[in-house]
């Protein structure tokens, strides 16, 4: 079923929606509908095109921390600028994978400073022990980034609606893939 990008008032891009929610949110009153899809949903008494783009008729302020970037596997090859971190060979996003330095089996958790880019050959050869155990030397150990400059939104050009490009900001990095 179709996803509905959702406006703030401002008609900023806050989010992608299920078509459901924006039904919900458009009979709360909470939202106007800006763009449909060709496509209707039907109830007994009730008859709605599916919404494509919505906007808040309240404006709703975001609290964005500047030096908060999310814990995700493109933020930590991102981090690690996608050079393996045992080897220290640069690799496509498609041939790398991420590694816990102290295996969970070992108590290691899932978090910044345990969890660095490692290309598939290293990470087999690493297996489930330590660096010191497989012999193997980290390239730069892992820490919580400060900031977050080559993270980017990117909504791919293929998935995004034709009726959300109006508002999408051209800022934003819209990628081919």
């Amino acid at each position: 079923m179709e996803q509905t990008l959702l406006l703030n008032a401002t008609y900023e891009p806050l989010k992608v929606v299920h078509w459901q929610k924006a039904i919900t949110l458009l009979c709360q009153g909470k939202v106007e509908i800006v763009s449909t899809y060709d496509r209707e949903v039907r109830s007994v008494s009730v008859t709605f095109r599916l919404p494509s783009v919505i906007r808040l008729l309240r404006y709703i302020r975001i609290k964005r921390r500047i030096d908060y970037v999310p814990f995700s596997r493109a933020n930590i090859y991102a981090r690690d600028r996608h050079h393996c971190q045992y080897c220290g060979h640069l690799y496509p996003t498609s041939d790398l994978t991420f590694d816990h330095v102290m295996p969970v089996a070992q108590g290691g958790r899932k978090d910044w400073e345990n969890i660095v880019t490692c290309c598939v050959t290293c990470n087999r050869r690493k297996g489930g022990r330590t660096p010191q155990e497989a012999g193997m030397r980290l390239q730069s150990h892992p820490r919580r980034p400060d900031s977050g400059p080559a993270v980017r939104f990117t909504i791919a050009m293929r998935n995004a609606p034709e009726g959300w490009r109006d508002y999408l900001y051209w800022n934003v990095e819209l990628d081919d893939s």
